[in-house]
């Protein structure tokens, strides 16, 4: 069974650029969210502390996201490595007036960590595999 977490954010007036639509930035840092939470439950009871992201690939903002609408992130593990996991994210956004539409996605690479000592965090091999 694939891990899958879902997330979601109501898009406020700070979080809007000069053109009134969604900042980018902001997009981008709730996926990084979203693929946090996705991993968190991948690695549960693995004796990782959680997930750092390694990178963000493949960004494709396909529609504008405005102030008052909600947007619902979905989170899904493709695969994983020795110490990775990698997580496609959707973001799909919904008006009081429109049914839901996909407005973002991304695969974002995130990688397993463990205090090995106080404040010193290191790679850790998960051992966990995708259905």
């Amino acid at each position: 069974m694939k891990t899958i977490a879902h997330y979601s954010q109501l898009v406020m007036p700070d979080h809007l650029n000069n053109v009134g639509t969604l900042f980018g930035g902001q997009m981008i840092s709730w996926m990084d969210i979203a693929a946090a939470k996705t991993s968190y439950r991948f690695l549960r009871g693995t004796g990782a502390w959680g997930a750092v992201t390694r990178a963000i690939d493949q960004v494709e903002f396909k529609e504008p996201v405005f102030g008052g609408e909600w947007v619902t992130f979905t989170g899904t593990v493709l695969d994983a490595g020795k110490t990775s996991i990698r997580v496609k994210v959707e973001a799909h956004a919904e008006s009081r007036n429109e049914n839901m539409r996909i407005a973002c996605t991304a695969i974002i690479t995130m990688v397993a960590v463990k205090e090995d000592s106080p404040g010193n965090f290191v790679k850790f091999p998960h051992g966990k595999i995708v259905d």
